[in-house]
């Protein structure tokens, strides 16, 4: 295949109208994509009337501020009071408590306004309009609240129990 000039001239309009290599080079025929771009680099052509749109939107259009229920009179997963910037933080210890699984309420962040001292417990299905994170407070050092980094933070089963002579006993006999 050789570069004739009404091959030229075709290439020249369908680059400055904005088509991509690919597509110029289906138009022409018998010409790979990387022949062109190869040509509209020898001929020096860099400007275009326009780029090729993607097919979908870049971003998602934001969604509307979800209104901030208020936690009922007898629920036992209330959001603690707002913490004052000037108040000291004072570390607490971890109580051990048996976990209640229990339905997670809608969080108050959403990715776009998940901060850094939040608790970046995920809400829901990714997919879903109501996803959202946990939003509360986080401890220092770890991306969730208390509540949620004793669910994330277990301990080992093996930690939880003590060995004794029977286990090793055990242990032993597999390799003997």
């Amino acid at each position: 295949m050789s570069w004739t000039d009404e091959r030229v001239e075709t290439l020249k309009k369908l680059w400055q109208e904005g088509h991509s290599a690919s597509q110029i080079a289906k138009t022409l025929g018998g010409v790979t994509r990387n022949a062109v771009i190869g040509k509209v680099h020898r001929l020096g052509l860099s400007g275009r009337a326009a780029p090729s749109q993607p097919a979908r939107p870049l971003y998602k259009p934001a969604r509307p501020p979800r209104p901030v229920s208020q936690p009922s009179p007898g629920s036992s997963h209330a959001s603690p009071p707002p913490m004052r910037v000037s108040t000291p933080v004072v570390a607490r210890p971890v109580v051990s408590a048996p976990i209640v699984p229990y339905v997670e309420a809608p969080g108050t962040a959403t990715v776009l306004t998940l901060g850094a001292k939040m608790c970046k417990w995920p809400i829901g299905d990714p997919s879903s309009d109501s996803f959202s994170f946990c939003g509360r407070r986080a401890d220092d050092g770890t991306p969730y609240c208390v509540e949620h980094a004793r669910v994330a933070y277990q301990p080992s089963q093996k930690a939880k129990k003590r060995d004794t002579g029977s286990e090793l006993s055990r242990s032993l006999r597999r390799y003997l």
